[in-house]
């Protein structure tokens, strides 16, 4: 008996017991129990990633500039008469040579290559080519980020290939040409806003994912501002824009990338947990705090996670491919009419500098407005309602724009204009929103992927925004009217989605499937136990 006792005592209180004890946790509870949710390490790691959007919203709007038509046109010679007229139309029966564009013949691709009259249309394609491309990408930065790369080295590898298409779409000798060009350049820079996202709201805690994924639209919105400001100057030589455009992806790769650290959630999903402990632990450090030093990362269960199976895990995962699909409807719909809104602003009886950086300002408030939301509301409700106010905005537009159509310009001109506005701001929060909410769906092995596809979504309802446009010179009210409908669809579809706020963000498919089932089932015998 006293043998057993003494047995017993050393083995029950030994501290060297304790210490070889492991606390295995998930990367969820390591930063919210450890690291911290959101402190100084990641607040730095965000805002070095948040960075990359700039150049991503100025490759994406640059032909606000470089495709407009000039602002007007003079004669040179005779039988030419009219003098500095923005009608463009009338050149048409003019003699080549009788008349020049105010500015030159370099300030836009329209100037230069003469894409009027029977040409007109041509002028379209470079755009919608462009969201061809994004479109197209997406899916390609999506695979590649989830199955190889990485979060960061494919963000590196898209600013490179963005600066090396801005660039060389300066030397455009014509416009199929540049068009191709604006395919590539498109395709390039789809990985940039797919993996930054991604990689920012992956190293903070539930808490904060919703405003963190927001702060990188600051930077987006930013880049837009900053596009009068670099046009400008280079009024007269549309391919100096695109080469100044071509400098700061190439110096965030080479300056800052080096800085950011890779998604320890992806290392962990890729096996990789050693190197997924170390940034976590260099986390800690930065944020002053310390992690046990019996603490290992929980490694989720593995499905099979060969080349290209993260796709096929999606589609195959019924409920996955279900919230996808809702997903990239509702996200078509949203594109359309958020890129439409940005497209037209060269109609605007405005300067158009001017109506670019206003239009810049307003994405201001709305981001704003959607992180303070964000912070106390449900995704799936701030979404639908967003999207139902840009959605009724647009219709009400159509009451105004017969009043314009029959030249009425005083009536209602502005009151059109703060509506419209207020449209953009709404149309703006929901397009932000979505990515979020994406994000939240998903478990890491397949996030990167999902991004993608809904990025996919919102560039093909981008591709046609611009017939939208066309649409609307025709006919105002009937492009108002799709606008609407499109966006009052997309907030409706958003109802068959699951509510994330505050929910963990899962690793793989199983674990995501099982937990959800589980926590059915626990809300399901809480009603029957209320009963």
């Amino acid at each position: 008996m006293e043998e057993e006792t003494e047995n017993l005592v050393p083995i029950s209180v030994s501290p060297q017991r304790i210490r070889d004890t492991k606390l295995e946790l998930t990367v969820d509870e390591v930063v919210e129990d450890y690291v911290g949710s959101l402190g100084f390490s990641q607040i730095i790691h965000v805002f070095l990633v948040s960075l990359a959007w700039i150049f991503d919203s100025q490759n994406t709007l640059v032909t606000i500039f470089t495709d407009a038509q000039p602002a007007a046109w003079r004669c040179t010679s005779p039988p030419c008469v009219r003098n500095d007229t923005a009608n463009a139309a009338a050149v048409c029966s003019m003699v080549a040579g009788s008349w020049e564009w105010i500015g030159g013949s370099k300030s836009s691709v329209i100037a230069e290559w003469s894409l009027i009259c029977d040409r007109r249309f041509l002028a379209a394609a470079p755009a919608s080519l462009f969201f061809i491309g994004s479109l197209l990408g997406s899916g390609f930065y999506g695979w590649i980020a989830d199955a190889y790369l990485g979060r960061k080295k494919t963000v590196l590898l898209s600013c490179l290939l963005s600066s090396i298409t801005s660039f060389l779409t300066s030397f455009s000798p014509n416009i199929w040409v540049y068009a191709l060009l604006r395919f590539s350049n498109g395709f390039a820079r789809s990985g940039i806003g797919i993996c930054c996202l991604v990689l920012s709201t992956e190293a903070v805690g539930r808490k904060w994912r919703g405003q963190v994924g927001q702060y990188g639209f600051f930077f987006f919105t930013f880049g837009f501002f900053s596009l009068p400001l670099i046009a400008y100057p280079n009024r007269t030589c549309w391919r100096n824009i695109y080469r100044i455009l071509a400098i700061p992806p190439l110096v965030y790769s080479l300056l800052v990338i080096p800085f950011v650290s890779e998604s320890p959630r992806w290392l962990l999903v890729k096996g990789r947990s050693k190197e997924a402990f170390d940034i976590l632990k260099r986390y800690a450090q930065l944020n002053g705090r310390k992690l046990p030093a019996n603490l290992c990362l929980l490694e989720p269960s593995q499905g099979k996670t060969g080349c290209g199976q993260a796709r096929m895990n999606l589609w195959s995962t019924k409920w996955a491919a279900k919230r996808m699909i809702t997903l990239m409807i509702a996200g078509f719909g949203v594109g359309s009419v958020y890129y439409g809104v940005q497209l037209n602003v060269e109609n605007l009886d405005f300067n158009l500098y001017f109506s670019v950086g206003l239009n810049a300002m307003m994405e201001i408030p709305a981001v704003f407005i959607g992180s303070v939301l964000l912070s106390f509301t449900n995704r799936r409700s701030l979404f639908s309602w967003s999207a139902y106010i840009a959605g009724i905005s647009s219709i009400i537009c159509i009451i105004f724009s017969r009043g314009r159509k029959k030249g009425d310009e005083s009536k209602g001109a502005w009151t059109q204009l703060i509506i419209e506005g207020i449209g953009f701001m709404a149309a703006s929060t929901a397009f932000d929103v979505l990515y979020i909410y994406c994000v939240e769906l998903f478990p890491t092995n397949v996030r990167n992927f999902a991004v993608s596809m809904l990025r996919q979504s919102l560039m093909l309802g981008a591709s046609i925004a611009p017939l939208f446009v066309v649409l609307g010179r025709l006919s105002p009210s009937l492009s108002f009217l799709v606008f609407g409908l499109l966006s009052i669809f997309s907030g409706t579809l958003s109802l068959w989605l699951p509510e994330t706020k505050n929910a963990p963000l899962y690793e793989t498919l199983e674990q995501q499937e099982e937990e959800e089932k589980l926590s059915s089932l626990s809300v399901e015998s809480a009603l029957e136990l209320g009963k």
